[in-house]
């Protein structure tokens, strides 16, 4: 049976293709640097040959950014989209495969920090959950816990309608 994990495509339409014009109302101060920041933190992993495309999925300024790359898969077990998100919250990549649009991203970046956040309260292991940066304590559980609802009560109604 053949794998085309690489043939799904996210919803070109939700996304801006960068880069933006200058003066464009989507760009924002901090765009390149979370757009550098993204783009480092993709190709840290050896799974991607290339970044062929990168799109802007939503930026609030300072607080979180949802990029969009295509890329030149190194496997055929890796999506040709990937969504990433930086900012003012753990960084993490979201495979494009099932993720058509923004909200999509933000909403599975969400309910996967959750559960970080639960088990980090709980004392609970953090090795089989989405990778964050920091020490799994309560402490930081509670500082990320109350950014996720921002997004979750801001962000995400936000990228709903």
């Amino acid at each position: 049976m053949e794998n085309n994990i690489n043939t799904a495509t996210p919803d070109l339409s939700k996304v801006s293709r960068l880069p933006l014009a200058a003066g464009d109302p989507d760009a924002d101060d901090n765009l390149d640097s979370a757009l550098l920041e993204a783009r480092e933190y993709l190709q840290f992993y050896d799974w991607g040959k290339a970044i062929k495309g990168e799109y802007l999925g939503y930026g609030a300024e300072g607080i979180i950014y949802i990029f969009l790359f295509e890329i030149s898969p190194g496997r055929p077990d890796v999506p040709q989209w990937i969504w990433v998100i930086v900012g003012d919250v753990p960084p993490t990549y979201m495979p494009g495969d099932d993720l058509k649009a923004p909200y999509d991203a933000l909403d599975g970046y969400i309910g996967a920090m959750e559960e970080w956040v639960e088990a980090a309260r709980q004392g609970k292991s953090v090795a089989k959950l989405i990778p964050v940066n920091v020490p799994a304590n309560p402490a930081n559980a509670e500082m990320l816990g109350g950014r996720l609802k921002f997004l979750d009560e801001k962000v995400l109604s936000e990228l709903r309608e």
